[in-house]
């Protein structure tokens, strides 16, 4: 059934290689199933392989993939930095810099095509540098976008997810929602975690991702409940 609301969502993460992408395609694929249009944005990508097409970023193109809104890649990607480091460092040693408006700019065109349901990817956590002044957090900050938050489940998460999503409030926005994603297959006391962050967290948690060898959007999109998504006002 099509929504007549639009949405759109933030995709942050407890820290970097947590599983936004992951997520950020499953939340695509499953709204697909219920036969919503979608676009996704990874405004900023550092880690970028050069090709006969110019750099590109693998997540970048796995959300492209998912994507039922086919955008060029410049329109996903409009910053795309080769160095896998930290993305003013690497703006700054390619001579570019960053600005959470001229990016936000960017997501507005791709948010006028008019999908049903939209992530915009965000780069590491929350507080990632985008200069001196400007953090990733800007850019949803200019959007006005409600934020899913993946949490890496390991030692160490329920601090992590708890100041990330204390300073996405801090920030004025508000916590859609939050992923589980089980990034390590071992961790101890894992059940005991999950029940504390879904006491701690004030959001809903939209699905735990089971530890996956080979990461598939698809498989994740059948572990996530996008309705407490699609029935936010």
């Amino acid at each position: 059934m099509r929504r007549e609301t639009k949405k759109t969502f933030f995709i942050s993460g407890t820290d970097t290689d947590v599983g936004k992408t992951l997520v950020a395609a499953g939340l695509l694929y499953a709204a697909s199933a219920k036969g919503l249009t979608t676009a996704a944005i990874k405004p900023v990508a550092a880690g970028c392989e050069q090709t006969e097409d110019g750099l590109r970023n693998s997540d970048a193109l796995m959300l492209q993939e998912a994507a039922t809104l086919k955008l060029s890649y410049q329109q996903i990607n409009s910053v795309a930095l080769q160095p896998a480091i930290a993305p003013h460092i690497a703006a700054e040693e390619a001579g570019q810099r960053l600005q959470a408006t001229r990016i936000t700019g960017f997501c507005r065109g791709v948010l006028m095509q008019g999908a049903d349901f939209t992530v915009i990817e965000g780069a590491g956590g929350w507080r990632v540098p985008l200069n001196g002044r400007e953090t990733v957090a800007d850019i949803a900050i200019e959007l006005n976008t409600p934020v899913v938050l993946v949490v890496a489940m390991k030692l160490g998460c329920i601090n992590h997810a708890l100041l990330t999503a204390e300073a996405i409030r801090r920030d004025g926005l508000p916590l859609a929602g939050w992923v589980a994603n089980r990034v390590d297959a071992q961790m101890s006391r894992f059940e005991e975690n999950l029940a504390t962050l879904q006491s701690l967290l004030p959001a809903p948690l939209l699905g735990v991702v089971p530890h996956l060898e080979n990461p598939d959007p698809q498989l994740a999109a059948n572990h996530l409940d996008i309705e407490p998504l699609l029935s936010a006002s």
